[in-house]
């Protein structure tokens, strides 16, 4: 019986650690350019509309009227080798050697966190 509950605490638990996609609408994200260490460098709009994404970060700093400049858009994905979501262009992407940081690769996305990591 122990090891019952056990197994279904420990799949529970998996289950709330990995966060999944929101409900379609729009986000405040924060921006880390990994090349910075990991520090948060700015933020950034999110819109999110079934499985398609779009990010946009404002164009100007000190402009009254602020206008935001698309970084990237994309398919949400669950990259098959690390389990972490990324924006794909195709779905060959959720096969990619590699992804996020300053690779070639699709750019990663931490929805628990709200995180976009950009190069």
């Amino acid at each position: 019986m122990k090891r019952l509950f056990f197994l279904f605490f420990m799949l529970l638990s998996l289950s709330f650690s990995n966060a999944q996609i929101p409900k379609n609408g729009f986000y405040t994200y924060k921006i880390v350019y990994v090349e910075s260490n990991g520090k948060l460098s700015g933020i950034c709009k999110v819109l999110i509309k079934n499985n398609k994404i779009t990010v946009s970060r404002p164009a100007a700093a000190n402009a009254s009227d602020i206008k935001y400049e698309r970084v990237v858009e994309g398919i949400i994905l669950k990259h098959q080798k690390s389990g972490k979501w990324i924006i794909g262009k195709n779905e060959k992407d959720k096969f990619a050697k590699e992804i996020g940081g300053c690779s070639d690769g699709p750019i990663e996305v931490d929805f628990k966190n709200k995180i976009i990591y950009l190069c």
